[in-house]
């Protein structure tokens, strides 16, 4: 009989990444599917992720440090999520459908707050 030993090696950058990874995770503190109790569909909220993620990058903004896919349970079922940081949570809401109070409002509010932050 032949034996064979399997050892593991760790990668330090693997393990430096997946501690990021939960560091990160920490301060997203929103799920995409809490804006489902907002009014949003899940259409429009997988839209708007999508938005945010793409405006995100040509930003040059890290996206791991405010989007994270992660899975939920809702109403016995398993769905795809995303957990955010805050400026990914208002990035979702400010890319989300135009024609909801929640987004025309959030908008508002914003470029009220940037008025303020000019004068």
């Amino acid at each position: 009989m032949e034996l064979s030993l399997y050892t593991t090696t760790n990668n330090n950058a693997d393990v430096i990444n997946n501690f990021m990874d939960l560091y990160h995770s920490l301060h997203m503190t929103h799920l995409a599917s809490d804006l489902l109790k907002k009014g949003l569909s899940p259409d429009q909220i997988s839209d708007a992720v999508a938005a945010a993620l793409s405006i995100s990058k040509t930003s040059n903004i890290e996206t791991s440090k405010h989007f994270m896919p992660v899975y939920s349970g809702i109403n016995n079922q398993i769905i795809q999520d995303c957990k955010l940081s805050h400026l990914g949570y208002g990035l979702v809401i400010l890319n989300a459908d135009k024609s909801l109070p929640l987004v025309g409002s959030f908008q508002v509010d914003v470029l009220k707050e940037f008025l303020n932050d000019v004068h």
